[in-house]
């Protein structure tokens, strides 16, 4: 079965989705599976192509003339791989594949990492929908898409080829109490609440330390707001990091306080690396967490629950061991190869399905 990955772009800069695409097209290739990534180019190419992935740069810009020439040039790229697969991650891709769907043979899947944004709906012209949670099934649902159409892939990327191994990575050296979250620097991460959370944990733990690990558009607007704290100079903005693990091995607490989070990726690699985790309860993070047996879950945008939660575990050695030793439980379960496994079987079900609806079968709420 010849597969062919379609996104906006293969950047090495923490882009969640692109991490997913690449670790689970690169373990494709590694078990034998013929796979062609198309994007317009990034850090990651050089990886596509040592794990025997090829990658075929396309220019997906959102301008009339140049999506004009990326209709024409995907149709050049479909004739010369043959895909029996399209697998699109984002909406561009999805509707290239879409508008040659209908005169070249192959099966279209679309994969929603992000339900926060509404037009993730434009996934439904897919003939299956690959969500990373049961709660991003349940909003696609609610949103007009057929259910039969949606199948649910949580995220496993442990045990990757785009990352070293947990025992090959240093830890940095922190002060502690080392408070760590790895986010892109935006509001609907959550770090406004965690600057403000970390007002009262700073005033009961003298020592304590917030490190902020990400880049993004609002960095310069939390720097500010953490510049207004009394506790500013222990709030680091440590920007984006390759290997956040290195953090993670050293946090005493990992928080993410995300007010929208389809799953949180990020929480699977801090339980790895055996954080203790507070996180919000919003969306996915429950999936992510066991339903909560594998890190305290607190309401979403309340920086006074964050608060109470963090200093809990940081008064409590024996309170972080013993959520420490949760977070490692099923963690393996959360290997790449698992994922690469259960996205073959939504290839094999639809592949073989004798009759495939190429209408967009959406249905569209009044």
């Amino acid at each position: 079965m010849r597969v062919l990955h379609i996104l906006n772009d293969v950047t090495d800069q923490g882009n969640g989705i692109v991490n997913t695409a690449v670790d689970l097209a690169t373990e494709q290739a590694r078990t034998g599976v013929p796979v062609a990534v198309v994007s317009d180019g990034g850090g990651y190419q050089p990886l596509l192509e040592r794990a025997g992935a090829t990658h075929i740069t396309l220019n997906q810009a959102r301008r009339p003339l140049q999506l004009l020439r990326a209709v024409i040039r995907f149709g050049k790229i479909l004739q010369e791989f043959q895909p029996d697969v399209v697998h699109a991650h984002m909406r561009t891709g999805l509707l290239l594949a879409w508008v040659w769907r209908r005169f070249r043979r192959f099966v279209l899947v679309g994969h929603v990492h992000n339900v926060h944004d509404r037009s993730s709906i434009l996934m439904g012209l897919a003939d299956r929908i690959i969500v990373v949670s049961q709660s991003v099934a349940a909003t696609m649902e609610g949103q007009g898409i057929a259910p039969h159409k949606i199948r649910v892939v949580l995220n496993r990327t442990l045990q990757n080829q785009r990352q070293p191994q947990l025992d090959e990575i240093q830890p940095v050296q922190l002060q502690h109490p080392a408070i760590v979250t790895v986010a892109g620097m935006t509001s609907r991460k959550g770090i406004a609440e965690l600057i403000e959370a970390f007002e009262s944990i700073g005033r009961k733990f003298p020592t304590a330390h917030l490190y902020l690990v990400g880049d993004g558009p609002e960095r310069n607007i939390f720097e500010q707001r953490a510049q207004q704290s009394l506790f500013h100079e222990r709030i680091h903005f440590e920007g984006f990091q390759a290997v956040p693990q290195a953090y993670m091995l050293s946090a005493d607490v990992f928080v993410l306080a995300s007010r929208r989070e389809s799953f949180g990726l990020v929480l699977i690699e801090a339980r790895q690396a055996g954080c203790a985790i507070v996180a919000t309860n919003v969306d996915g993070i429950s999936e992510a967490l066991d339903d909560g047996r594998s890190g305290v879950m607190v309401p979403p945008q309340s920086p006074e629950a964050l608060a109470r939660a963090i200093s809990s575990l940081i008064g409590s050695a024996d309170e972080r061991d013993a959520w420490r030793k949760q977070a490692l439980n099923g963690i393996e379960d959360y290997r790449v190869s698992v994922m690469a496994g259960e996205v073959q079987s939504v290839y094999e079900e639809i592949s073989l399905s004798p009759n495939i609806d190429t209408e967009t079968n959406v249905v569209w709420q009044k």
